[in-house]
């Protein structure tokens, strides 16, 4: 289990279904290490608080295991740029990892990573950005009926973070298993 890559971005405007709209789900890899601190990130944004960043949704992190997937049904769906391999933060994702997919993760888990400790506390859901930001309107959907949602990270020690870091699981109470949460919600 480790970071394959750090990502980070600027809240901006951005055409979408005709109307102008700040988002900054699409982040870019960044070298080096990264500052985490209690809300998230050094150089990285939310457009909207209220429903991404904050204590309890300071860092988004996406499996990698996932990116085949999204790469088929871009494909199929003839997206601007479906060929082309996807690149790390185009799903919004902060840390893009490795070995530990959503069935595996609980609501109060632990992320030890090498400069900062994390905690799983809620999954994602996408809204209208997310297809923009892949591309075709159905995007939001199919993560639904997936269940390839990732996980949000509240920031239980700040330090820092860099692509490459092991990360080690340290089971929380395991009463709420993040992928059976996200599914909950979603037929509500």
């Amino acid at each position: 289990m480790k970071v394959l890559k750090v990502c980070t971005g600027q809240a901006r405007e951005t055409p979408i279904d005709g109307r102008t709209v700040v988002t900054a789900i699409g982040k870019s890899a960044v070298d080096g290490p990264v500052a985490v601190g209690p809300v998230g990130l050094a150089g990285d944004e939310q457009a909207d608080p209220t429903v991404h960043g904050g204590a309890s949704k300071a860092v988004y992190a996406y499996p990698s295991e996932h990116l085949p997937f999204w790469q088929t049904v871009r494909a199929q769906a003839k997206a601007a740029g479906w060929n082309d391999p996807i690149p790390p933060g185009l799903l919004g994702e902060n840390l893009l990892i490795e070995g530990l997919l959503e069935d595996r993760l609980w609501i109060g888990d632990q992320l030890q990573l090498p400069g900062c400790l994390l905690a799983v506390s809620e999954p994602r859901h996408p809204c209208f950005k997310f297809n923009a930001a892949m591309g075709f309107p159905q995007a939001a959907k199919m993560m639904m009926q997936s269940g390839f949602c990732g996980s949000y990270l509240a920031v239980l020690t700040p330090g820092v973070v860099a692509a490459g870091d092991p990360i080690t699981l340290l089971p929380g109470p395991r009463e709420v298993n993040l992928r059976q949460l996200f599914r909950s919600r979603a037929r509500a």
